[in-house]
């Protein structure tokens, strides 16, 4: 037997054996890209912070009672939006991440962490208002995932760490998004919006050297409920989403890898306040309600982000 087919098999028993690879962990570039296309030459910078905790171990969509594995991510987000025109925008996402995994058993705890620059994301969002049809808006999005992170880190035996502990992928990935949002007369604060993500993954063809490692390709989509209501003369912008995520197995060259991949359903409460005309506060939370998992693994405990948006809106720009 080869060593790459024993690398192989010491990773699909890995997985099988304590659940490391969780499709729900690592970083969160899908959630956090897309702010709004504002008019020609303004500027929007989001600084995020977004902690996430898997700390539910799920056969399927069976929760075990089985508390010894814990996976937490903290991550730094960066938000960059530049609407180069009225209806068209570029945005960066740029992150800093700390990953953990913790397996307590028979008294010992074993801790592997990694943390370092992340992977990006480059978007182009193109706005659109049809006319014959009042108050509403589609916005559609294509973009990639720009491979910055390490997928060299090594535990503190000198193991190089698995994919799912790493703070990059070495790939790159495309996004696709399309969103829409619908005002009414009666109520012109209150808006029902809907959102559509796809992430179709590439190949790390230098995992652990000679192996291919493919994250399974990503499907996101939200049904989002927003107002805008005022107090204390500050705007407060409460809003409440529903969540579906459905995310493909891993592969390991020609192998789909068990214990990766699932169905999700979430709901997200979120609250923004605008601190001034071009500052907002934000923080939300994203609560579990279903999850189905392929075979054992940590499924979403919960997860909470919070941070600014600043504005920016120049009436001159070099694009004039």
């Amino acid at each position: 037997m080869n060593s790459k087919l024993i690398l192989i098999c010491l990773v699909l028993i890995s997985s099988f054996s304590y659940a490391q690879t969780c499709c729900s962990g690592g970083i969160p570039l899908s959630n956090n890209i897309g702010l709004p296309t504002l008019s020609k030459g303004s500027l929007q910078i989001g600084i995020n912070y977004d902690y996430n905790n898997l700390n539910t171990l799920n056969f399927g969509k069976e929760k075990l009672d089985d508390d010894s594995r814990l996976r937490v991510t903290h991550s730094a987000l960066l938000n960059v939006n530049y609407s180069v025109f009225n209806n068209v925008s570029i945005e960066g996402l740029f992150t800093y991440v700390n990953q953990r995994r913790t397996i307590t058993q028979f008294g010992n705890e074993n801790l592997d962490q990694t943390s370092g620059i992340g992977d990006a994301v480059l978007l182009a969002m193109y706005r659109y208002q049809p006319k014959k049809i009042k108050n509403l808006e589609f916005n559609i999005g294509v973009g990639t995932k720009i491979p910055l992170g390490s997928t060299t880190e090594k535990s503190d035996e000198g193991i190089v760490l698995n994919a799912d502990l790493q703070p990059g992928s070495n790939t790159w990935d495309v996004i696709y998004l399309m969103s829409m949002g619908k005002s009414f007369d009666f109520r012109p604060s209150f808006q029902i919006g809907g959102r559509i993500l796809y992430r179709a993954t590439g190949v790390n063809n230098s995992y652990y050297g000679n192996t291919s490692y493919k994250f399974g390709n990503e499907f996101l989509s939200y049904l989002s409920f927003s107002d805008v209501f005022v107090a204390l003369k500050t705007l407060i912008s409460p809003s409440l989403s529903l969540k579906y995520r459905n995310a493909v197995k891993d592969e390991l060259d020609v192998f789909s890898l068990d214990n990766t991949g699932g169905k999700f359903v979430s709901i997200i409460p979120n609250l923004a306040i605008d601190i001034t005309p071009s500052i907002t506060f934000s923080t939300r939370a994203e609560l579990p309600i279903v999850s189905n998992v392929d075979g054992t693994q940590l499924a979403p405990t919960y997860r909470i982000t919070t941070g600014l948006i600043f504005k920016f809106e120049a009436r001159q720009t070099l694009f004039n």
